[in-house]
């Protein structure tokens, strides 16, 4: 869960640091090491209602929405090359549906197929998570009950089935 310390001194730092640790949760924080605008606001010191981090140049990198200090809603992360890298819905701070992540092109102005596609109830793995090799082939599919895994398969990226214990 990802909860909001008090905006009343620098907004602006505790929501990147906020959105900083929401791309941790989806494998996006190397591609987020430069300085940002944030537009948005605080209620009664923590951040509250809509939100974007922007590039020093104006480039989008992420949107989303805050109540009472807690990432709420749809979370839409992108690259500086404006590829839309990840979605990650959250509800009151916790990850609460599925979290789509994508390959993108070397260039990072374009996606290059998916990455991994993993639903989630209560912040914890819940259902079929399946990623895939970047070239478009399934890699593995994890099925998870109440963030316990159940069942795990593995594929090569030829699509040749791997041992249960490479899964």
């Amino acid at each position: 869960m990802v909860e909001a310390a008090s905006c009343a001194r620098a907004p602006g730092s505790v929501v990147i640091r906020l959105v900083l640790a929401a791309c941790a949760c989806v494998g996006a924080v190397d591609a987020f090491a430069q300085n940002y605008d944030v537009v948005g606001q605080c209620r009664s010191g923590v951040p509250n209602g809509a939100y974007e981090l922007r590039t020093s140049d104006g480039r989008l990198r992420v949107a989303g929405a805050f109540s009472q200090g807690r990432m709420t809603g749809t979370f839409i992360f992108w690259t500086a090359g404006g590829a839309r890298l990840a979605v990650l819905p959250l509800d009151n701070g916790m990850r609460s549906g599925t979290v789509a992540l994508w390959h993108t092109a070397p260039d990072g102005r374009s996606e290059a197929g998916q990455k991994i596609e993993a639903p989630y109830a209560d912040d914890r793995p819940h259902g079929i998570k399946r990623t895939w090799h970047a070239g478009g082939a399934l890699r593995t599919e994890i099925r998870y009950e109440r963030g316990v895994v159940v069942e795990a398969r593995a594929w090569s990226e030829g699509g040749a089935p791997l041992p249960d214990a490479d899964a």
